[in-house]
């Protein structure tokens, strides 16, 4: 299987990296949305769960190597593993998204930054890794970690709600070492990598657009994350604020159209990358730019 697939935005050389596969419950992942509708996209198992992808983008910027997201990581009990039934394990790392950045060319010690778009389990796991019989160390050792300031409170004081998503092992480690840098709206990271605001699945999720010649690719998070959440209604279980989602996504999509943007999914198991070819009238449907095949 292929675990990094290379494609470009002007002149900048982007990558993305499949960091594995995990199962969530197809209800919490489509909210309102009845079944019969989502499952013509998405089929579930016995246990009422459907495949995701745990899709990085990496961009390889002049000023350094640019990580976004980190997926799972290798911290989690079996236990855990077997409730999302999750299969991210390596051949020449631990992980599969150390696999695809080999494969890519670079190593964890190349990135010299890594964005998360939020600090959920499965977009933040890989921020730190198994270290012997010690505490996590983080996982690139050169880099440093941005997200919404607003993002780290949130995960640093959960509640019953977003507790389960928030496990301390991906993010105390980087707030130990002060390698945080913590940034309050949008954002130029660095020419041509910018920090997109995009509330609603959590209140401070980010989006990452990134341009170079004129050209545009939206790495969405989980704004969209999958091109079946396309439709402004098919949101998720899992947003803490859904009507924020609509009319984020409303907006943010309605530019995508606009200005041509490619846009990458992050869970989508079949659709690693598309364009909209629908107008908003009718809801937005992808065309997709790469497809990918990847084996439950």
């Amino acid at each position: 299987m292929t675990r990094a697939t290379r494609f470009t935005v002007g002149r900048l050389t982007c990558w993305t990296l499949e960091g594995g596969l995990i199962r969530l419950d197809g209800g919490a992942m489509f909210g309102v949305v009845p079944k019969p509708l989502w499952e013509r996209h998405a089929r579930a198992d016995d246990r009422n769960r459907i495949l995701l992808a745990m899709r990085c983008l990496l961009v390889e910027h002049p000023d350094g190597l640019v990580l976004v997201d980190t997926g799972l990581g290798d911290k989690e009990t079996a236990k855990f593993r077997d409730i999302y039934g999750v299969a991210n394990a390596g051949t020449a790392g631990p992980t599969a998204l150390e696999d695809a950045l080999a494969e890519a060319g670079h190593g964890a010690a190349d990135v010299k930054w890594v964005v998360n778009t939020h600090l959920h389990f499965d977009h933040a796991g890989g921020n730190t890794r198994r270290a012997g019989d010690g505490p996590p160390a983080l996982s690139f050792p050169n880099a440093t970690y941005v997200v919404q300031q607003g993002e780290l409170e949130t995960a640093a004081h959960p509640n019953e709600r977003t507790r389960a998503n928030y496990l301390a092992p991906n993010f105390g480690p980087v707030s130990a070492a002060s390698r945080w840098r913590l940034v309050t709206g949008e954002l130029e990271l660095l020419p041509g990598v910018r920090l997109l605001p995009t509330p609603g699945h959590t209140p401070s999720h980010q989006s990452v657009l990134v341009s170079s010649g004129g050209e545009t690719a939206c790495y969405l998070g989980d704004l969209v994350p999958m091109a079946a959440h396309l439709p402004a209604a098919w949101t998720m279980g899992f947003d803490l604020e859904p009507l924020v989602t609509i009319a984020t996504k409303k907006r943010v999509l309605a530019r995508a159209a606009r200005e041509g943007w490619e846009l990458v999914f992050e869970h989508d198991p079949a659709v690693a990358r598309g364009r909209l070819g629908e107008d908003p009238e009718h809801g937005w449907a992808p065309e997709p730019v790469d497809t990918v095949r990847v084996a439950p």
